[in-house]
């Protein structure tokens, strides 16, 4: 018998722990020349505002040693633009479909979660809290504890389907900010968003991104976000999605043994787009090799060890 890939994600019943990272898979057209978006077990598309984004200057990307800084400033084209044109393609994928979005202030949070309410093929939300290269909107409420509180449960009153809040690692504590989306109301958290980072041409004597400091992701962020997964997991009983320098099965498992029970990948998508079919090949193979017949097996397993250890 084949080995199990699913896990359920608390209320959402993906068909395996894979996910597309919002900001890194478009709507799923621009991937679609590469790799179905059906085969992943979810697709979040990239950050919606209430009203269209034009985002930040060019160049918006820069290369960095195991990774990348962009400041791409959240374009998009809205929520109207966005439920006539783009929902109905995403709605054919096949998949568990996440709508990111964020807001400049509350209001539009709740606005925007109230017109996705009871959209047919929207199975969650994700509340953009946590991005670190826009002048407003996101990551103020994403450093708050108790912003974030409020945000999710407003959110809560006008939206009946699941609520994920993707936490910023740009904070003294994650765990005070898991706690506080936990309270106010959110049924999953994702983490990690990028770190405010910044690349210089001394030669130039200028800063490579115009708006100075742009979002750190890639391999190089993994050992960071792996400890703020294994921080989060026990303070919270919320499920987690794991973010943060994925490249590859492995990568994905040790996101699982710290207590993440799905992931989202970003960066490797830009160079390896077909990356998810190795990756579920490769996690098939793994679950054989160790004699498991399925993910659950592993999820949480650094925190069994630690308890026996105890």
């Amino acid at each position: 018998m084949p080995a199990d890939l699913s896990l359920p994600l608390g209320p959402l019943m993906p068909k395996n722990p894979i996910f597309s990272a919002s900001g890194t898979f478009g709507y799923g057209e621009e991937m679609e020349p590469f790799v179905s978006p059906g085969e992943y077990g979810g697709i979040v598309g990239k950050s919606i505002s209430l009203a269209p984004r034009s985002g930040n200057p060019v160049p918006r990307v820069v290369e960095t040693p195991s990774g990348m800084l962009n400041s791409i400033g959240l374009q998009n084209p809205g929520i109207d633009v966005f439920l006539r044109d783009y929902l109905p393609r995403m709605r054919e994928y096949g998949t568990a479909l996440v709508v990111n979005i964020v807001g400049d202030g509350v209001d539009e949070y709740v606005e925007m979660a109230s017109r996705l309410d009871g959209q047919a093929g929207v199975d969650a939300i994700e509340l953009n809290i946590s991005c670190p290269n826009c002048p407003v909107g996101g990551m103020e409420f994403g450093v708050d504890p108790e912003a974030t509180r409020v945000l999710v449960e407003k959110v809560r009153e006008v939206y009946g389907g699941p609520i994920i809040a993707k936490l910023s690692p740009n904070v003294t504590d994650i765990t005070v900010i898991a706690r506080a989306a936990e309270d106010g109301g959110a049924h999953i958290l994702s983490l990690i968003n990028t770190f405010v980072g910044m690349g210089v041409d001394w030669r130039a004597r200028k800063s490579l991104l115009p708006g100075f400091t742009g979002g750190l992701s890639g391999p190089a962020i993994k050992p960071l976000a792996l400890r703020m997964v294994w921080q989060v997991s026990r303070v919270s009983n919320l499920p987690i999605i794991g973010i943060g320098g994925i490249m590859n099965a492995d990568d994905v498992l040790e996101f699982l043994a710290v207590g993440a029970r799905a992931v989202q990948l970003g960066t490797v998508q830009f160079v390896r787009p077909r990356v998810v079919r190795d990756i579920l090949k490769d996690l098939t193979r793994y679950l054989d090799e160790e004699g498991l017949e399925s993910l659950d097996e592993l999820v949480g397993t650094i925190h069994r060890r630690e308890a026996l250890k105890g």
